[in-house]
């Protein structure tokens, strides 16, 4: 309320001021001194009055307006007493209807919840059970398919552990047999041994045999062979000797391994000088002609040392030139073996043929003798057609006659005939038959 009496009073004041100031110009423009001076007067008595007007007026709108102030207040005070009373009491109300409302959608949401968690205890445990159950039937399968895969590993180990050591066993063997020159000697015609007698039979190749006279020494094996022309019926040898220079093919290997191409090239002249040596003792010792063919075999027990030897630039070609040696691998001997075999029967059939001739001259004559046989055969089975067909004629003749006569009844008839023998007409047949069987026997 104060600053609306100061904004009044600031008003009335500038109205005043603009009064005064508008009748002050009219008062320039118009006058003269003395008419300026009176206006001046009358201006500023107007002015005084009306200030006094005016204060007497806004000491009178002071109090009305400290009174309505005051009243203002008071009924401002009440009105925000009695607002605060009724808020309050609408507050509490609120707050008392909210607590209801909040406990009931309380207990609502405790019932609820109680029923959903009966629900999903009970629905937790039928998944569990069915969980449960599922996991212990997979887990049975499981770990029985898992015992019985580990069984069979186990098994399938103890049996690879079982095969390993006697692996093992036969490495060892087989090492000491590649590190003892005698047992290596000795495999090597254990092998010679079997091949020669998985292809020729036990006649054809005989084991320790001397085949150079007045000595010795003793080959391994040597196969017989017929001897040439008039001495057709002496044996001639075909000496085979089995050798295996292991440490010097060991060492080739172990340098070709290595990439050690001068190494390599040592052990290959050194097993190269290996094998000449041994078929220069072959050719010492055991090629004796004519007792022996003219060349002997050298075997070696493994492709591999057969294949390097064969890869020696002019090796073959020097052994077989100079000490009159064919060296031999298994599979080359067993072709050797094989054109040996054919030969043998071969020859056998050379000695045999005039005997299948002769055979063949005998089974000629007497297959021309059974041909006329079977002539004189065909023309008695001729004879005996024609008797038979006049038979038939002869009895179809006599029925022709007999179909007027009355038949009488079986027994009656069986009673004048008497029984029919069969066994005597099968007797003439039978007889009939000897008769030509001893007709042909005769002829022959």
């Amino acid at each position: 309320m104060d600053v609306l009496i100061v904004v009044l009073q600031a008003a009335t004041v500038v109205l005043v001021l603009a009064v005064g100031g508008y009748a002050v110009a009219l008062l320039r423009r118009r006058s003269s001194d003395g008419a300026a001076a009176e206006l001046r007067d009358r201006v500023e008595r107007l002015a005084g009055q009306f200030a006094e007007s005016l204060r007497a007026s806004s000491v009178d709108m002071q109090d009305r307006i400290g009174r309505s102030s005051a009243e203002l207040k008071d009924a401002l005070a009440t009105n925000l007493a009695q607002g605060r009373k009724e808020s309050a009491e609408t507050l509490q109300r609120t707050t008392r209807a909210l607590e209801e409302r909040f406990e009931r959608l309380q207990k609502s949401n405790e019932e609820r919840l109680g029923r959903l968690q009966d629900d999903n205890s009970k629905k937790l445990d039928q998944m569990r059970a069915v969980v449960e159950e599922k996991l212990q039937t997979t887990l049975e399968a499981r770990l029985g398919q898992s015992f019985r895969q580990v069984s069979e590993r186990l098994e399938q180990v103890h049996k690879g552990l079982g095969e390993m050591q006697a692996l093992a066993g036969g490495v060892g063997d087989l090492k000491k047999v590649l590190t003892n020159v005698k047992t290596r000697g000795t495999w090597g015609e254990v092998q010679l041994g079997n091949l020669l007698e998985q292809v020729l039979t036990a006649e054809q190749y005989a084991s320790n045999v001397a085949t150079r006279p007045g000595s010795n020494d003793r080959v391994e094996y040597a196969i017989r062979l017929p001897g040439r022309d008039e001495h057709r019926d002496e044996t001639v040898w075909l000496p085979i000797d089995a050798k295996f220079p292991t440490e010097d093919y060991q060492r080739l290997i172990e340098a070709q391994e290595a990439a050690d191409a001068v190494a390599a090239e040592a052990a290959g002249r050194q097993l190269q000088a290996r094998i000449e040596k041994s078929a220069r003792d072959i050719r010492d010792k055991y090629v004796a002609p004519p007792h022996t063919t003219d060349f002997a075999v050298m075997f070696l027990p493994t492709e591999g040392l057969y294949a390097e030897v064969v890869r020696r630039p002019g090796l073959l070609e020097t052994l077989q030139r100079e000490c009159r040696v064919v060296v031999s691998g298994p599979t080359t001997l067993a072709a050797l073996l094989n054109s040996l075999q054919m030969g043998f029967r071969t020859l056998a059939i050379e000695q045999r043929s005039s005997e299948v001739w002769k055979l063949l001259g005998a089974v000629k004559g007497e297959f021309g003798k059974f041909g006329e046989v079977l002539d004189r055969v065909h023309k008695q089975l001729e004879t005996a057609s024609r008797s038979i067909d006049t038979a038939a004629r002869k009895t179809r003749t006599i029925e022709r006659k007999l179909r007027k006569v009355e038949e009488l009844p079986a027994d009656e008839s069986a009673g004048l005939l008497g029984p029919v023998e069969e066994d005597g007409i099968l007797d003439g047949d039978e007889a009939v038959a000897g008769e030509a069987g001893d007709g042909a026997a005769g002829e022959r």
